[in-house]
């Protein structure tokens, strides 16, 4: 039997609205007839009706027409006084009328009347609602007043089962709760306030990833659609809620998905201040060397000026990575994350790509001693170096530019009644494939080349060192050799490919100590072979000076 609540008077509501709404909703409900009876009450109360609406045994059969035929006609249905509520165990519906005057609205599902439900239903516990709320900002209804002024019409429509919204994986949603919203007069997005979201929920997390995310109608090849977190940002105040910040409307759902290897929350506050303290480090180091080679007054040569781009590129990365995580943030509007998540991408990129140059220039330096000049050698560098990272990002970008922006790392976090999980954000790429190709296939190529270099070059200082008189006197500058070298080719990054199983913690510290501080240890770098030519020089000078004072 089904029963329908319509509060706020709605007793001039139209019987064919009225029954295709019904029916609409009896779509979610129960596979059996409903009986033939109607009850209207009098004077101030409710309204209840209950029609023989037969129930599709399938529920596909309520398809995106049907939906949109519904938003329809609670858009366009016209009730008394200022708003509208209808509820069915599964669903409920809600319709208000809005000003250009609109200063917000909250809503809260602990407001909402509880409809009565079927004999036995509650002891199963079917359809049985969990706290959820939605805030929406001031700015939602300014876009409409502007080409339509006048009197506007919000629509809340909420599921409790996520039958309608399956997409190619069959995706866990969590409580398997879908809210949806919707205003008249076009679409709402690009919010600057964005809407808030509000999941509340009593399930151990452990081992699963939860993200805020949205129903795109034809998404992922899908004839209905699929969910995406476009435009939207996760956040866990407590150990119990999820908080969704979107700035669009449409239908919201946070998406489970298990992740095995989550990051233990113990460990974020250390690894996050060892980053800053590290990048900051490195920032200050890679400024002093850049202002000290710009005020040497001897001639720059080529290797020189491959040097300094390596530490421009490693200042640029340093800069955006610490800015990424503050640009995360809900004040923040999405499109400066985006551009800092370019500019983030891009600065790896370039500096993955100069290390690779530094490990082809010693090839040069070690393996081709004669005829190795190259006409413009410095600038077609500078092209590589710099302008192959850009076109590959500026491709990205007008592929799909929601491959940048809010990236969530999920973290484990023991709470006080259990295991959760918390989120931190950055802005970073988000797109799986890019990341792959474009991060773990490009880095892991550059780190494969340097360290094939590196060795042999380790291979060719031995072996001019055995052709040397006294081998064991050169023990110490053949060592730091071998760390200036393994610094210069940037071989620490390799790191990033042993975060799995018992390597996880150490590779997490010794990644993050050892490429936080690389520009510090470009910069001893820089600082011993400019101590060593300094000394070669003063070296050449007394030898000439002797030679000519000799008689």
């Amino acid at each position: 039997m089904l029963h329908v609540l319509l509060l706020g008077h709605a007793r001039h509501l139209e019987v064919r609205g009225r029954s295709f709404i019904i029916m609409m909703m009896a779509c979610t409900f129960s596979r059996a007839r409903a009986s033939s009876w109607r009850r209207l009450s009098t004077g101030h109360g409710s309204l209840w009706y209950s029609f023989p609406v037969p129930v599709p045994s399938d529920f596909a059969e309520c398809n995106s027409s049907q939906l949109h035929q519904l938003e329809q006609m609670l858009l366009n249905t016209s009730f008394p006084g200022y708003n509208l509520t209808l509820q069915t165990p599964a669903i409920q519906s809600l319709a208000f009328k809005l000003s250009c005057n609109f200063s917000g609205l909250s809503l809260s599902s602990a407001t909402l009347k509880r409809v009565p439900q079927a004999r036995g239903q509650h002891a199963r516990g079917q359809y049985a609602w969990g706290q959820h709320a939605m805030q929406f900002p001031a700015e939602l209804t300014q876009d409409a007043c502007k080409t339509r002024p006048g009197e506007l019409r919000l629509i809340c429509i909420y599921f409790s089962n996520a039958h309608f919204f399956k997409d190619e994986n069959n995706s866990s949603l969590l409580n398997n709760y879908v809210l949806g919203a919707q205003l008249s007069h076009g679409h709402v997005n690009n919010l600057r306030d964005p809407v808030n979201i509000s999941f509340w929920h009593n399930q151990s997390l452990e081992g699963y990833t939860l993200s805020c995310v949205f129903w795109k109608e034809g998404a992922r090849k899908q004839p209905w659609g699929g969910w995406s977190p476009e435009g939207c940002r996760t956040e866990q105040p407590s150990h119990s809620q999820v908080l969704c910040r979107c700035n669009h409307l449409t239908y919201f759902a946070v998406l489970m998905q298990f992740s095995p290897a989550l990051v233990p929350a113990e460990l974020l506050a250390p690894l996050t201040y060892i980053s800053l303290v590290g990048c900051s480090i490195s920032i200050v180091a890679s400024l002093i060397t850049v202002l000290l080679h710009f005020h040497s007054r001897k001639k720059i040569d080529s290797l020189a000026r491959i040097h300094m781009n390596l530490h421009a590129s490693v200042l640029l990365l340093n800069i955006t990575f610490l800015l990424s995580p503050a640009f995360a943030m809900s004040p923040v509007p999405q499109s400066a994350c985006t551009a800092l998540a370019a500019a983030l991408h891009y600065a790896l990129l370039s500096c993955l790509t100069w290390m690779a140059i530094e490990g082809f220039n010693l090839y040069l330096l070690l393996g081709r001693v004669y005829n190795i000049y190259i006409r413009r050698y410095v600038l077609k560098l500078g092209v590589l170096g710099w302008g192959v990272p850009a076109l590959l990002v500026l491709l990205c970008l007008s592929v799909k530019s929601s491959v940048y922006g809010p990236h969530t790392i999920p973290v484990f976090n023991s709470w006080e009644n259990g295991t959760g999980f918390q989120n931190m954000s950055m802005c970073w790429v988000r797109s799986p494939v890019v990341h792959s190709v474009l991060v773990m296939g490009y880095g892991g190529l550059t780190s494969l080349f340097n360290l094939v270099v590196l060795a042999w070059a380790l291979w060719t200082l031995r072996r001019l060192r055995v052709r040397a008189d006294a081998p064991n006197a050169r023990a110490c500058h053949d060592t730091v050799t071998v760390l200036g070298l393994t610094v210069l080719l940037g071989t620490t990054w390799a790191l990033a490919f042993f975060s799995f199983g018992i390597f996880l913690l150490p590779q997490l510290f010794l990644f993050t100590i050892l490429n936080s501080l690389y520009g510090f240890f470009l910069f001893l770098w820089f600082c011993s072979q400019r101590c060593r030519s300094e000394a070669e020089a003063k070296a050449q000078v007394e030898a000439f000076s002797s030679s000519q004072t000799t008689p």
